[in-house]
C-alpha cells in the first residue's frame, strides 16, 4: 500500500445518467485500514453531480465508481461506493490527508466537497 503514499496523479471514473462512464482526473487519498478513498471536489463538478444522481438508484447506499494510478507498469485500482460529505470536519480533515500525500494544501475554496469511497474492490500491480 506504500503506493499509495507516494505521489501520484490519479483518476476518478463515475457513470454518466446514460451509463457511459466519465473519468477525469484527480488527487486520490487512501486509507487502508478504515477502507476509505477520498477526493476533495468542487460541489459544481460533473463527478459530484454524477454521484449525486446515482444515490440511491443501485443499492441505496452510494455510487459505484473507481480510483486509479500509475506508474510504468505499477497500477493499483480501487472500487467502492461514493457518496458526497459536506460536513467541515470530514473537508478540513480530507484537506489534511491531502497535504500529507501531495505535499501542499489546496487552496480555500468555499465550494468544496469530499468524494468518500467506501473501498469494496482492490486490484493492482505494485
Amino acid at each position: 500500500m506504500s503506493f499509495w503514499r507516494e505521489r501520484h496523479l490519479c483518476t476518478l471514473t463515475t457513470l454518466r445518467p446514460d451509463g457511459t462512464p466519465h473519468v477525469v482526473p484527480v488527487g486520490v487519498t487512501y486509507d487502508p485500514e478504515a477502507g476509505i478513498a477520498r477526493v476533495l471536489a468542487r460541489k459544481t463538478s460533473r463527478k459530484v453531480v454524477h454521484i449525486l444522481a446515482a444515490t440511491g438508484v443501485a443499492d441505496g447506499r452510494g455510487a459505484r465508481v473507481a480510483v486509479c494510478q500509475f506508474e510504468g507498469r505499477r497500477w493499483a485500482t480501487l472500487e467502492g461506493i461514493a457518496t458526497i460529505r459536506t460536513e467541515p470536519a470530514e473537508i478540513e480533515a480530507a484537506e489534511l490527508h491531502y497535504e500529507a500525500r501531495y505535499g501542499r494544501r489546496p487552496s480555500p475554496n468555499p465550494d468544496r466537497v469530499l468524494i468518500e469511497i467506501e473501498v469494496t474492490r482492490t486490484m493492482g500491480k505494485a
